[in-house]
């Protein structure tokens, strides 16, 4: 029991905020594809693969930065009793866990067409690089963004086996919304970051953090709004659309960048803004 609860912390499968938020852009692009494909059974059945391939490399990743991160996990309060950093388990077990969570992901994968294969495995090259941006840029956060969203890229070209103009433009408002939501997170570690050096876009905009937040979600609205402009009207849609906003506001309203609780819990309401988003999409077929 003791190796399932250390195994749990760490790939933070107590903690499932994290691999939602990496499956819900995925849903939004299968949901946009189904628009077109109308094959519920296809549907369903990658709604399963995306969700489990979610899970599983969110488990992987969190590994991978624990190890990144392991001398600097010490110096922050929040994460100095990672397993890693606290000795409770060592590098190379832990390596050989996340060999273990990417040859499973792999196998999910490869169900998919060539084109969403090829799309996959150059996704591991941002998910693996992503724990060093925080030593180099003061946009970590962006990073991430590209990251956590190629799912809507692979949704669709699983069932459509190309890109569209449409999913780029859903794939960019996403983008801009972990830009908003990552920031809100990052500020419950500022001031242990300031001290150890690490950068985030919570630190470079620190004086006017509500103002850079409210712009990046502002920016995710506009450009689902010019995605979905036909669609609008007294509809499901945007009944969504509007309970998608306000759920961002909301999170303006709660979070406050000396409060860490504050941060965390307007943090985890993104994955009722997921669920929304996806609900909404979806919605354009009935």
């Amino acid at each position: 029991m003791e190796h399932l609860k250390i195994f749990i912390d760490l790939t933070r499968l107590n903690k499932p905020i994290g691999f939602m938020l990496l499956f819900w852009p995925c849903s939004w692009g299968l949901a946009f594809a189904y628009n077109i494909d109308q094959n519920l059974d296809t549907f369903f059945y990658y709604f399963l693969l995306f969700f489990l391939g979610s899970v599983l490399m969110r488990s992987a990743g969190c590994i991978v930065n624990d190890i990144v991160d392991k001398d600097l996990d010490k110096k922050v309060l929040r994460t100095k009793l990672r397993p890693i950093t606290a000795g409770k388990i060592s590098v190379k077990k832990s390596l050989l866990y996340t060999i273990s969570l990417c040859a499973l992901a792999f196998l999910i994968l490869i169900q998919f067409n060539l084109f969403t294969i090829i799309l996959g495995l150059g996704s591991m090259i941002l998910a693996f690089t992503y724990p060093f941006m925080k030593r180099i840029t003061y946009w970590p956060q962006l990073f991430l963004g590209l990251t956590f969203n190629w799912g809507i890229i692979m949704a669709w070209s699983a069932i459509n086996n190309n890109i569209s103009h449409e999913i780029i433009a859903l794939y960019i408002s996403a983008i801009f919304w972990t830009l908003g939501y990552d920031t809100i997170y990052g500020a419950q570690d500022m001031k242990d970051d300031e001290i150890i050096g690490v950068k985030s876009t919570s630190i470079k905009f620190k004086e006017n953090i509500k103002l850079f937040v409210s712009s990046s979600y502002f920016l995710t609205l506009i450009i689902l709004g010019y995605l979905f402009n036909n669609d609008f009207g007294i509809n499901i849609l945007s009944f969504f659309f509007i309970l998608f906003a306000l759920s961002l506001v909301f999170q303006l309203i709660l979070f406050d960048k000396t409060k860490p609780d504050k941060c965390l819990m307007a943090f985890k309401t993104n994955n009722f803004s997921g669920l929304i988003l996806f609900l909404g999409i979806l919605s354009k077929n009935l």
